[in-house]
């Protein structure tokens, strides 16, 4: 069972908000109206932690370790909106989320398999951790440039103990994980292929819902996300680069190969896939 050496872990590095949130810093004059409304945005979309939560719980119904770890993951994501939330309470109160735009990004998500879901999610906190990074550097004013530094750092902490959960389900379904684990890496590190940001949060995850089944539709601005990366913090083909890079090193710590492109990767995948055709076959 992972979740015992994890929590210990995570509780050695924890931030606390009070003390570690240098408040005391804060210059108004270096913080634009731009900046703060995405800081909103960046406040609602960690909100949906929680039907992302609710999610995993019901998908991982039979692994108590990783539910067990979704305690701490839950607590940790959803400390990272309310420290967004009290950056405005204090510095632009009239741009704190209400409870009814927080409470529109909780809907159901459809059933997933696990192994693929836990996968698209550690590829989203390598995002994460680069996105809040790129935003930190954007950001002028000192508190929320600390803010996003200190939340990026989460983000590759809960990226790690995903890739944790990903060697222990190697151990228990080899090639089943492989082909997974493969498959979802090989889609999230195609991002320059497609023309939204792939992270879970602007995936469609309820039929029911489509078109608005994305966390990002359900935002009070729905094309944030697109113009805070592109036009905004400038998220360009560098950081993407990091992003993939990191993706395809992870994947050759995970698999004990060297995959230098996603065309590698992908090439790994298909064989992996072919093995377990032949049982059938």
């Amino acid at each position: 069972m992972l979740y015992p050496e994890l929590f210990r872990s995570l509780e050695q590095v924890r931030w606390n908000m009070d003390k570690d949130i240098p408040w005391d810093q804060y210059d108004a004059s270096k913080l634009t109206l731009e900046q703060a409304q995405t800081i909103k945005m960046n406040a609602i979309t960690e909100w949906s932690a929680l039907p992302a939560t609710e999610m995993f719980l019901r998908d991982n119904r039979g692994d108590s370790d990783f539910s067990a770890f979704m305690s701490i993951w839950f607590f940790e994501e959803q400390k990272h909106s309310l420290v967004l939330m009290e950056y405005l309470r204090r510095f632009h109160p009239g741009l704190v989320p209400t409870e009814a735009e927080l409470d529109k990004v909780r809907f159901d998500f459809d059933p997933a398999p696990p192994l693929e879901t836990l996968m698209m999610h550690f590829c989203g906190e390598i995002r994460l951790n680069h996105w809040y990074r790129c935003a930190s550097e954007w950001h002028t004013e000192p508190v929320i440039k600390h803010i996003y530094k200190i939340i990026s750092q989460d983000e590759a902490r809960h990226g790690g103990a995903y890739l944790r959960y990903m060697k222990k389900s190697l151990s228990e379904v080899g090639d089943v994980a492989r082909a997974a684990f493969s498959k979802i890496g090989v889609l999230m590190a195609s991002a320059r292929r497609t023309e939204k940001p792939l992270h879970p949060t602007n995936l469609h995850v309820n039929q029911s819902l489509f078109p608005n089944d994305t966390v990002q539709s359900r935002l009070p601005d729905p094309d944030w996300l697109e113009r805070w990366l592109d036009g905004q913090i400038r998220f360009d083909g560098v950081w993407e680069k990091k992003v993939v890079d990191r993706i395809l090193h992870n994947m050759s710590l995970l698999f004990d190969r060297t995959f230098d492109t996603v065309q590698d990767l992908n090439r790994y995948r298909k064989e992996v896939a072919q093995r377990l055709l032949k049982p059938a076959a």
